[in-house]
């Protein structure tokens, strides 16, 4: 049996046995899997994360590239720096300015996207075995990387006001009486990417001083921070300990995401080593796409085009809250983001959103099950639901087709009396202002 499979791999993949053992850990994510499902016209998309930049001013933004080309082509068409346009790592320092971060433009690392830039952190800091604190559930991107890195997730619990303190240092309590060694802490505070909630302002205290006490560094990966629906931006744990907290911003939900550029904001020793880390990697990020994104904020109110996409957002949010609430079956839960692009949806007990995929795939709705955002195998009582991309019509007739298929498996349930463990949040997420049904 052992040398049939043995032939089935080499069949399959004759450099099977050539690989470095890190690569045993590069698995598709499940949402890359239902791409090309998903961009089906007839299909409601529900899944991905896509910006909707159907706002932008594309003559401004075309105009601004037009005279970059005229004006400086040789010099935005040739190798730059490994650490990024010095123009451009000013203005971000502006951006970043906003959120109470007080930063020297020479602490900015540019990157292609923040992907690349918790790649780049993980590199530098983790050794095979190592681990890193993430969220319960956390952003399935940042996951493949740990993983690729064979560093080991430890989830610490998330509630309605997002990372719970006591979770973190239970966390990170028994990691070290296991003798293991914590590298980081990875959070996203603002909107969370999937979990849709905010870290509140005295969580953001109380997880600094435990991250301080215990020697964890953490790493705030803050995309959706200028996408609130109300209010200022929440102060960045940056803001509050500069000496203990890598900050990880992009221009893909603000601006474009084809542009692919984004940043580290780091301690000036880890500064240096994010530098080196990029330039054995890519040499340099594209000089064109960081001399682009200057020349647009030059030149565009670009303060005044994240509130028009808060406003764009802010509108979808309320067409799926209103059709969650006018349409899902009793028994479903979810939360309402206060920005952003994501809603977390708890399903009925027995019900397994990963089982029920290609169900709602053949009534022609997309989302991505909950498991994608675990490293231990939760969170298949949950989905995640992004409204960014579809027009608020589009969101409603989704959300009515995903109705549709809820009704039909809990009915089928009833019927045949299978059951199925309810693996959500651990700790319970149905908390004070989740909506219940």
């Amino acid at each position: 049996m052992t040398s049939d499979v043995q032939r089935t791999h080499a069949r399959l993949d004759s450099f099977v046995d050539r690989y470095a053992a890190r690569t045993a850990g590069m698995t598709a994510s499940e949402i890359r899997a239902l791409f090309s499902v998903a961009s089906r016209p007839e299909v409601v998309s529900l899944a991905g994360g896509m910006p909707n930049i159907s706002g932008l001013p594309l003559d401004v933004v075309g105009s601004a590239i037009g005279d970059l080309v005229a004006e400086q082509g040789t010099v935005a068409m040739q190798y730059g720096s490994g650490q990024g346009v010095p123009a451009l790592r000013e203005q971000i320092t502006d951006v970043m300015r906003l959120e109470g971060i007080d930063a020297h433009a020479d602490d900015v690392v540019v990157t292609v996207g923040s992907q690349q830039a918790v790649d780049l952190v993980t590199r530098v800091f983790c050794d095979p075995g190592d681990v890193v604190i993430c969220e319960a559930p956390s952003y399935v991107g940042a996951l493949g990387v740990f993983r690729a890195y064979q560093a080991e997730v430890v989830h610490a619990e998330m509630d309605a006001d997002g990372l719970v303190p006591e979770a973190l240092q239970q966390a990170i309590t028994a990691v070290k009486a296991a003798g293991r060694t914590i590298k980081f802490l990875y959070t996203i505070p603002n909107f969370h990417n999937p979990a849709g909630v905010t870290m509140s302002a005295e969580r953001r205290r109380q997880v600094l001083e435990i991250c301080q006490r215990e020697g964890v560094l953490v790493l705030e990966d803050n995309p959706y921070g200028l996408l609130g629906f109300s209010g200022e931006p929440m102060r960045a744990l940056r803001a509050d300990d500069p000496d203990n907290v890598i900050y990880l911003g992009s221009f893909s939900k603000t601006f474009a995401p084809g542009f692919r550029v984004g940043w580290a904001l780091a301690p000036h020793p880890v500064r240096e080593k994010l530098v080196l880390a990029q330039e054995s990697s890519t040499l340099c990020p594209p000089q064109f796409s960081q001399m682009a994104v200057s020349a647009y904020l030059a030149a565009h109110d670009w303060q005044g085009q994240i509130k028009q996409f808060r406003e764009m957002y802010r509108e979808r949010r309320d067409a799926m809250i209103d059709a969650l609430e006018d349409l899902l079956p009793a028994g479903c839960s979810w939360n309402v983001p206060e920005g952003g692009f994501y809603v977390w949806l708890t399903l009925p007990p027995g019900v397994d959103a990963k089982a029920m995929l290609p169900r709602a795939v053949t009534a022609r709705v997309a989302y991505v099950p909950g498991t994608a955002f675990y490293a231990d195998g939760f969170g298949s009582s949950a989905m995640r639901l992004s409204f960014c991309y579809p027009t608020p019509e589009r969101i409603r007739e989704g959300v009515r087709r995903l109705a549709g298929v809820l009704e039909t498996e809990m009915e089928l349930r009833r019927t045949f009396g299978a059951q199925a463990p309810e693996r959500g949040l651990p700790g319970g997420y149905d908390r004070p202002g989740t909506h219940v049904r």
